[in-house]
């Protein structure tokens, strides 16, 4: 039998059409439910985000948005699997400050954090909290400054681990300060918290949400949040930059996509964050845990990375930091 020759601009047309119905139409999308990949366990602070922006999104997009927990190995699985997912506005990601930490620290990472990633917008960001065991007997920063001056490599301090957002703000007061405590790193802030309640390690520097509890029940004492004025959920705490000038270390949440996500459909569920971030109960829910609701622009978002990641690779270089084997 003879075979005809398909006409070239057919060809090219068919090729075409089967690009283009493999992205969905802005107009169209979501046609089914979104994935949303949180670099955390159930529970925490970052995952209750997760939670709350997933569900003021499905209502936005009229598809439901399922949260995918991927937490453990500091965040790179969960970076990973967003980064391979297919560009097509069915896989979100919601990176955190440990995003913009984990290229200071780790060599090799299986993705490059600023090329394999498109930012939406900023969500949220949300003070750390130093707080300590009453048996180290300091009541604030410049208390515990002059600790560790007077005792260096005497004091300690757990961290959820390596590279974590506790990790990293401790190191940044070192820096500052010239202080000396030692790092005891565990597998997660619950872990690490219970046992500086139980007074096993003396100092953490971790979310308000879990520790401000014990706080009000006087097992630990709070010495400083890590934002650059007071945060307005905790106003009787004073900030570490009160004493230290110019201290910051903030954790924050954005969200992201793969790269090669359409623009249109970056700009929909941009507006649609937009949107539920400035909602009255989303905005409410935010502050109770803490967090302040920001929502920018993608290039914003780009910009702000960019700076995170330098500032941190400084601080790495400078303090000669290293991840704990």
């Amino acid at each position: 039998m003879a075979m005809h020759p398909i006409p070239s601009t057919l060809l090219a047309s068919a090729l075409l059409f089967g690009v283009v119905s493999a992205v969905p139409a802005a107009d169209t999308y979501p046609q089914r439910p979104v994935r949303l990949i949180i670099p955390y366990p159930p529970g925490g602070a970052g995952d209750i985000v997760g939670r709350m922006l997933a569900t003021s999104l499905s209502a936005g997009l009229g598809q439901q948005m399922v949260n995918d927990n991927r937490g453990g190995g500091g965040q790179v699985i969960a970076s990973q699997i967003a980064a391979s997912a297919p560009p097509d506005g069915y896989t979100l990601f919601l990176a955190s400050a440990t995003h913009s930490i984990n290229p200071a620290l780790r060599n090799n990472l299986p993705y490059d954090t600023l090329k394999d990633f498109l930012p939406i917008t900023l969500v949220a960001e949300s003070p750390l909290v130093f707080v300590a065991h009453p048996s180290l007997k300091v009541g604030s920063i410049r208390d515990l400054i002059a600790a560790a001056k007077a005792q260096p490599g005497r004091i300690n301090y757990a961290s959820s681990g390596p590279g974590s957002g506790g990790h990293m703000s401790v190191e940044l007061l070192q820096s500052m300060t010239g202080i000396n405590v030692v790092h005891i790193p565990y597998k997660g802030a619950g872990p690490a918290l219970v046992d500086v309640v139980a007074g096993q390690v003396q100092i953490i520097c971790t979310s308000p949400l879990p520790s401000m509890p014990h706080v009000k029940s006087g097992r630990l004492r709070a010495l400083g949040m890590t934002s650059l004025a007071r945060s307005p959920a905790y106003p009787d705490i004073p900030a570490v930059s009160e004493t230290v000038p110019g201290y910051q270390s903030t954790l924050w949440y954005a969200l992201l996509a793969p790269a090669k996500t359409p623009p249109a459909i970056i700009k929909r569920v941009h507006d649609e964050t937009l949107k539920s971030l400035a909602a009255p109960q989303m905005r409410e829910q935010m502050l109770a845990l803490g967090a302040t609701p920001v929502g920018n622009s993608p290039q914003e978002l780009q910009t702000f990375i960019s700076k995170e990641i330098q500032m941190w690779t400084r601080l790495v270089k400078q303090a000669n930091i290293r991840l704990d084997p």
